[in-house]
């Protein structure tokens, strides 16, 4: 009996390291499958880290900011555009008759050589993109973007200046076709303006005296129409002599235009270096700038636009920078220079300005524009009298904790 229990228990030992065995080969696979999925989770694309801009401003601190930088465009967003399907899956569905041969599938769109801007009344972004062939319109809350397409909406060979009036009309210069394209609130082309035109590039719009400003680049003249009418009114600067002009109220390739709030015509004179300024008449008032490259002085104007204060902004697409002058031309302060970074820049197009003080600037070779937001007069003021107010505070708070024999002291001391 005790030999008999004696190789029971070991026959029952070796059953329970059998189990034990096969318990540990049917659970090593599960361990196997439970560090795949480890290293397929660590493996897994992280979300894009979210950039914040919000600290990015000039003057540098502790200096009162004066420009923000608050963001850039530069295509759709992702989400916009459907992902094509694989080939397996074109091929199962073409086979199973439920997709056409050509796949009608949405491709990402992006600025290419982004030049003129405008902002609609519900500050929507418009750009023109001559290579792209289309007018980039972005929601610059949802950063969403559609597009008024050649061959589509309208006809274009090389759009180049933008400008919005009131009641949301945009004007469109086309110096391919030789003419400015009209287009309503809802994006339809209604008319096309033709007389007296070459080249137009810059656009402006004078909304209180209603005129339409177009820099011809190729005549060397600024063209006046009613922007009602739609009717040539004047032309300022003199033709016929092959960009080589360069006294007063002439132009030798003028680009970029701005108008102020007391009807003033700001106009790029680019290959004189130089920025001119009109009255609503088209009287010559003066000129400012002289080639250069230091502080003040232009290489290649080709943007100007006017804040809410009256600064003048200039934008220089050789020097790749922006200046800002006061009234009296004083230089106030200067954005930019070559490169990628933010309130950097490459091929320095155009700049635009709206009613909510927000900077747009378009550049060419990174195809981008970027948005800044110009802290104006009274906010500075305002931002400078709390600063007072809170060193006051600490000054006073600080006192009230010293003993009375070191304020005595100090006191003597003066």
């Amino acid at each position: 009996m005790f030999d008999a229990g004696s190789s029971s228990i070991h026959h029952g030992k070796k059953l329970l390291a059998l189990f034990a065995l096969a318990s540990l080969v049917l659970l090593a696979p599960v361990s196997v499958f439970a560090k795949d999925n480890k290293k397929k989770d660590s493996d897994a694309p992280k979300p894009a880290p979210i950039i914040d801009y919000s600290n990015i401003v000039w003057p540098n601190p502790p200096a009162i900011a004066r420009i923000r930088y608050q963001a850039f465009f530069s295509a759709q967003k992702l989400s916009q555009v459907e992902t094509a399907p694989t080939k397996k899956g074109k091929w199962m569905d073409r086979l199973a008759g439920t997709t056409p041969e050509v796949d009608n599938t949405k491709f990402l769109f992006q600025l290419a050589e982004p030049y003129g801007m405008a902002v609609d009344s519900s500050g929507k972004l418009y750009v023109a993109d001559q290579r792209v062939g289309a007018i980039f319109i972005f929601n610059t809350e949802t950063r969403e973007a559609e597009l008024i397409k050649n061959k589509v909406h309208a006809h274009f060979v090389r759009i180049i200046g933008l400008a919005m009036d009131d009641n949301d009309r945009l004007f469109v210069s086309d110096p391919g076709l030789r003419h400015v394209l009209v287009f309503d609130a809802s994006h339809k082309a209604t008319e096309v303006i033709t007389e007296g035109m070459v080249s137009p590039g810059g656009l402006a719009i004078d909304r209180e005296n209603r005129l339409l400003y177009v820099a011809d680049i190729e005549l060397d003249q600024v063209l006046v129409y009613d922007a009602d009418s739609l009717k040539l009114l004047r032309k300022i600067g003199t033709t016929g002599h092959k960009h080589e002009l360069t006294t007063p109220g002439d132009f030798a390739k003028p680009t970029g235009l701005a108008v102020d709030k007391d009807g003033n015509l700001y106009v790029a004179d680019t290959l004189n270096d130089r920025i001119e300024v009109f009255d609503a008449d088209g009287q010559f008032i003066r000129t400012f700038g002289k080639n250069g490259d230091g502080p003040g002085y232009f290489g290649r104007p080709k943007g100007v636009a006017i804040d809410g204060d009256g600064h003048i902004w200039v934008a220089d697409g050789m020097q790749d920078r922006i200046q800002v002058f006061n009234r009296e031309w004083q230089l106030l302060i200067v954005l930019g220079g070559h490169g990628l970074l933010p309130g950097q820049f490459q091929g320095l197009a155009s700049i635009t300005i709206d009613k909510k003080n927000r900077v747009f600037t378009s550049e060419i070779f990174p195809g981008r524009v970027q948005q800044f937001r110009y802290v104006t007069d009274a906010e500075a003021e305002a931002e400078k009298k709390s600063r007072e107010g809170s060193a006051g505070s600490k000054s006073a708070s600080t006192t009230q904790q010293k003993p009375a024999g070191a304020v005595v002291a100090n006191s003597a001391s003066k």
